[in-house]
């Protein structure tokens, strides 16, 4: 009823008078935070909901174990089985080199997959970070190294090979300071190019297919160097664009 006391509709005076003084539908549009600090003993005072620090720890660590990094994982996993059926029986055995070759397509059809759904479905995390490069290095140097030391491979191409990627993250490193190098359209190829030929290798192939793949090892290389080269030329841009933001920071701030 329209002009009647809150104390004659029942209850407490104080109770039903704040009740009155409120808005309508300020309940319903007010943060539960807002709520939680007047519960808690008045507005302005907020208090943590108990047990809030160990849900969301719970909720971090459950993150780790999403898709993306469990095929990271797996590419790990997949690394010493990998070197076991390489070497087994000499390394000669057709039917070995060809289950090897499965854990290596399998390693890396997982490589292209878990970047992607990582950053499509906001599944980056730091171990992912950390944890991937290490398995696309790890596949193709135990690949490259059980190839050379079989004699399949000459070892000036593993260590061509090798010595640009440890190169390229040493020097995504140094200058991480100054920003981040994204990877490029020849670094991709690289890496395509690359898995192919180290996979033919990896299988017990004959006649016009050992020919094919020595060429398709061949642009490889090339792509590893060029695709290195270009690296270095990006990671030199970026340091010259850090010191001039830093020195043009450092003047505005004297002045």
């Amino acid at each position: 009823m329209t002009g009647v006391p809150a104390s004659a509709a029942g209850g407490p005076p104080s109770a039903n008078g704040a009740t009155a003084s409120a808005a309508p539908g300020a309940a319903s549009d007010a943060p539960t935070g807002a709520l939680q600090s007047v519960a808690s003993g008045g507005p302005g005072e907020t208090k943590p909901v108990r047990g809030g620090k160990i849900a969301a720890a719970a909720v971090n660590q459950a993150s780790v174990w999403n898709i993306a990094n469990l095929l990271t994982m797996l590419r790990l996993l997949l690394v010493p089985g990998f070197v076991a059926l390489m070497l087994a029986d000499g390394g000669y055995d057709p039917a070995m080199r060809s289950l090897a070759w499965a854990a290596f397509a399998v390693a890396m059809i997982t490589d292209l997959f878990d970047g992607h759904l990582a950053r499509a479905y906001d599944l980056v995390t730091d171990f992912g970070k950390i944890a991937d490069p290490i398995a696309d290095k790890a596949i193709m140097g135990a690949a490259l190294i059980c190839l050379s030391s079989l004699g399949d491979l000459p070892w000036w191409v593993t260590v061509v090979i090798l010595g640009r990627e440890l190169g390229i993250t040493l020097l995504r490193f140094i200058v991480i300071r100054y920003g981040v190098i994204p990877a490029s359209r020849g670094g991709k190829l690289k890496t395509l190019v690359q898995g192919v030929a180290v996979g033919m290798y990896v299988l017990a192939l004959t006649g016009w297919l050992a020919s094919l793949r020595f060429w398709v090892m061949a642009a490889a290389v090339v792509l590893t160097v060029l695709s290195g080269l270009d690296y270095v030329r990006q990671a030199i841009v970026l340091r010259r664009q850090g010191l001039a933001e830093r020195a043009a920071a450092s003047e505005g701030t004297e002045a």
